[in-house]
């Protein structure tokens, strides 16, 4: 990320940025060290259900250097999030903690929130906790009446457990029961589609995958990717991330991505591991790529 990024690249490539201490005393500095043309951040504890009001200096300053600097930002809701779960706490604290997300959204100048989809809990039926999710996402859609409020962007999981949302092709029902909303998104994790049972490293495996997306969800639809490579064989179901090229999937899989007509205008974010400098090779090897 350059001190004034004069050109949007067709898809600017970033990462996910640590922002304790800071939306923009942190997170933005970070993203300069790895030279990230676009952020996600949270904005809560991923792993708890406290929704902080935030720092509307910091908030400001993030939404200037963002603006300044031609860096679109994303925020990732918590993990605790589902929407299927029948225990009735958790339902009520996902609407919450999703509401929350969407708001601190709009404050920061966020184009997405990334959402997990959830799965049954309980032994359900996951068409009922589909159903569920269906009911209890819609109202938060429908408060996306503002210009610059963010996209709702779906995640599907590698499908551990009874997930409602793993292989592209669940998409479908979940779009429908959420009306096919207008403000409703997804973005695709590639370790996630990968240990769900999409084999990106096969021939034709990327195009395959990201063509069944867009006839399913609709064109348009794709809004971010996490590009992850992934520790474990396609199908595993199990969600291990791996440096890009350094997992199963491999390096050219990234650039048929890339090169795709459905990523046009889509910006990657890394969630890899290796630290700081992990993440600035990964960055500077999907820029290579691209």
């Amino acid at each position: 990320m350059t001190a004034q990024q004069t050109k949007q690249e067709r898809n600017p490539i970033g990462g996910h940025v640590p922002v304790a201490g800071g939306l923009a005393a942190n997170g933005i500095s970070y993203a300069r060290e790895i030279a990230a043309e676009t952020v996600q951040v949270f904005v809560a504890n991923p792993r708890g259900w406290a929704t902080p009001p935030g720092n509307p200096e910091q908030d400001e300053k993030f939404r200037a250097a963002c603006a300044e600097e031609n860096i679109p930002a994303y925020i990732h809701a918590p993990y605790l999030i589902n929407f299927g779960s029948d225990n009735e706490a958790t339902a009520a604290k996902s609407v919450s903690s999703m509401r929350h997300s969407l708001r601190r959204g709009r404050e920061i100048g966020a184009l997405g929130v990334v959402v997990h989809t959830g799965s049954a809990t309980g032994g359900r039926p996951r068409e009922t906790a589909l159903a569920q999710a269906g009911e209890l996402m819609r109202p938060l859609l429908d408060e996306l009446t503002h210009d610059d409020d963010p996209w709702l962007l779906l995640e599907p999981t590698a499908g551990q457990g009874a997930s409602l949302c793993s292989q592209v092709r669940d998409l479908g029902p979940y779009f429908d029961v959420l009306g096919r909303h207008p403000r409703l998104g997804v973005c695709l994790d590639t370790c996630h589609v990968f240990a769900a049972g999409h084999d990106l490293a096969a021939p034709d495996g990327v195009r395959d995958t990201l063509d069944e997306l867009v006839a399913v969800a609709g064109p348009g639809r794709l809004k971010l990717i996490h590009a992850n490579d992934s520790k474990d064989v396609v199908g595993a179901h199990k969600d291990r991330h791996a440096n890009i090229g350094a997992g199963h999937i491999g390096e050219s899989p990234f650039a048929e991505l890339l090169a795709h007509p459905a990523t046009e205008g889509v910006p990657l974010v890394i969630e890899t591991p290796g630290g700081k400098q992990g993440h600035a090779d990964d960055v500077a090897l999907l820029k290579k790529l691209r």
